[in-house]
């Protein structure tokens, strides 16, 4: 019962998005109507040409000629009306697959970074492309085959009734069993057209993980595993959907026996009546005519099957995205929430707390008080919340208790996009889109110059490596990169922060993939970039933040020391432990 209510509630909200194309889904109703009505006034034309013909050498050729001009007329009609419903079909289809991908995406993009964080990307994508696309083949289908049946059997119908109410009431009697035979069968396809999507969805995001590292797959002999995950994911895939298209497949062959009996009967009764009771009742052109009808009445039968099987798929993969809609956007901006302009550096944090999930507390009470202009290091051990503390900063969390703010203003009482704009990001992951080089440094100002782009280069040591390739600052990359090493990728995203300098910075791991040598010059251009401006830096590395104003020691969600470089040395404790351990580096990471 549940099962069917949400069946019920997914086809109302489907159709719902029909409602802005209501103008065109009249339009197609009426051009379905005239190709119908054109479709099944043809063979009365040609019973009424086959009453002419009287036998061999005596045909009433003045009779059949202007029959034959009418029916060439008629058959054009049925032509361009059938060619004008299916361009409205098209782009009722896709125009509401369209806007429902933009609307997905929209809302995308305002989910909290908890749902992301814990949903995998190819389910994500696998419903924005690949379940999208499902709905749009059932929207196609239902337009173009579920219209032109129902007005086809009502129409036949009403013909059939003026020909010979016996004959009709015999076809209207034995047709709906195959409307029977296709609703038992579509009961049992939707469940397992849903559980295709599902395992679908899962074989995106294994392909997509194990493709885009294959690097690191082949680097630790992962390759025998990975074959055994996508066997079984793809095993799994196979099993469900050969039922599910074992039981879609039942629906045409079980239909078209009902009517093919249906035409028998027809043809064997009418047969009857007309040897019996004689042209004065039913003539041979008037049989020829009706089985013609018969069979034009059980081929939409045949095509709704088809139809309600394809919306079964298309419904289940609609309540997959429906799903996705339905998820909880983040808290929006208050109303009068203050816009972050040019900020002076002003960072506090009081009493802060804050757990992903309620029974593992990570940030426990932290508070810290950061001036203009201050660079504030943080170390500690993997998982002690180093990354969460500068999600927080960033607002792509909020905190559970206390409050964190900038220029004396709690952050949740300002614009998200506004405090986005005075941080500038450097993360340990990179992240390049597709396009030339230029337009990656450019990401956010899309309106730089040249001339400030190769700056941005200079000061990140990247000019030099775009200035050997083959189209300098118009090579096109793909998002991957390319060919570009993971260092230099990594030199674009600094370059992309050289370009706007906002008033506060966070480097996450910022020099993690650059060489010893290189990093010493990208510290130099750090220096200079974060003189006046104030910065939190997330380093693996302890020789690099030796110059900080400020480092923050880290363990089980506490700040447990504060201090600079030599004061933190000097106490001898967790700090000291670190810095001098024979592997720092791999302890303080995260």
């Amino acid at each position: 019962m549940k099962k069917k209510t949400e069946n019920s509630a997914t086809l109302v909200r489907a159709i719902a998005l029909i409602k802005p194309y209501l103008w065109l889904l009249c339009l197609s109703l009426l051009f379905a109507v005239l190709t119908v009505i054109t479709t099944l006034y043809a063979p009365v034309l040609i019973g009424q040409a086959v009453d002419h013909v009287i036998g061999a050498g005596n045909v009433d050729f003045e009779a059949i000629v202007p029959i034959l001009i009418k029916l060439l007329v008629v058959v054009g009609i049925m032509a361009v009306s059938s060619w004008l419903m299916g361009l409205c079909n098209n782009r009722i289809a896709f125009h509401v697959v369209r806007d429902l991908r933009t609307k997905v995406y929209a809302h995308v993009q305002n989910l909290p970074l908890s749902y992301l964080d814990s949903h995998p990307n190819g389910d994500t994508l696998s419903r924005i492309v690949t379940d999208i696309d499902q709905l749009s083949d059932g929207l196609l289908m239902g337009f173009s085959q579920l219209f032109t049946g129902v007005v086809t059997i009502a129409a036949t119908l009403g013909f059939m009734l003026s020909i010979h109410v016996g004959i009709a009431l015999l076809v209207v009697v034995l047709t709906p069993v195959s409307l029977f035979v296709a609703a038992f069968i579509a009961k049992r396809t939707y469940s397992l057209f849903r559980a295709q999507s599902k395992v679908r969805a899962e074989m995106t995001s294994l392909v997509e993980e194990l493709v885009g590292n294959q690097k690191v797959v082949t680097a630790f002999n992962y390759e025998e595993k990975a074959e055994e995950r996508f066997y079984d994911v793809n095993h799994r895939l196979q099993k469900v959907g050969i039922k599910a298209i074992f039981f879609s497949s039942l629906t045409n062959p079980c239909t078209r026996f009902v009517n093919g009996l249906v035409y028998t009967g027809v043809g064997i009764f009418g047969g009857f009546v007309a040897l019996t009771a004689g042209p004065a009742v039913l003539t041979v052109g008037q049989l020829s005519c009706f089985l013609s009808y018969a069979n034009q009445y059980t081929k939409p039968f045949n095509e709704i099957s088809s139809v309600i099987t394809e919306l079964q798929n298309a419904l289940a993969s609609a309540k997959r995205v429906f799903d996705l809609l339905d998820e909880p956007e983040q808290i929006p901006d208050k109303e009068n929430a203050v816009k972050l302009k040019d900020a002076e550096g002003t960072v506090g944090l009081s009493h802060v707390a804050f757990s992903y999930v309620p029974e593992v507390p990570l940030l426990k009470d932290v508070n810290l008080s950061v001036k203009p202009g201050q660079r504030v290091a943080i170390v500690g051990p993997t998982g002690c919340g180093k990354t969460t503390l500068i999600n927080l900063l960033m607002r792509f969390y909020d905190v559970n208790k206390g409050a964190i703010t900038v220029d004396g203003t709690d952050i949740r009482d300002m614009t998200r996009e506004s405090l986005r704009e005075n941080y500038g990001m450097v993360l340990q992951e990179t992240w390049l889109k597709s396009g030339t080089i230029a337009e990656n440094i450019a990401y956010g100002r899309p309106d730089a110059t040249m001339e400030e782009i190769e700056e941005a280069a200079k000061a990140s040591y990247a000019h030099n490596f775009i200035r050997r390739l083959k189209d300098g600052y118009q090579t096109v990359i793909a998002e991957d990169g390319g060919n570009l090493s993971q260092g230099q990728k990594q030199l674009l995203c600094i370059a992309r922060v050289m370009l706007c300098l906002p008033p506060m910075l966070i480097l996450d791991e910022a020099t993690s993939s650059i060489d010893t040598r290189m990093e010493v010059r990208i510290q130099r251009a750090f220096h200079k970039m974060m003189k006046g401006r104030t910065s939190f830096i997330v380093a693996h590395r302890l020789s690099t933040i030796r110059e900080a104003d400020v480092i923050l020691v880290m363990k089980d969600g506490d700040i447990i020391e504060q201090g600079t470089h030599e004061e933190l040395l000097a106490q001898g404790g967790f700090y000291h432990n670190l810095y001098y351990s024979g592997a720092p580096e791999e302890q303080a990471s995260e």
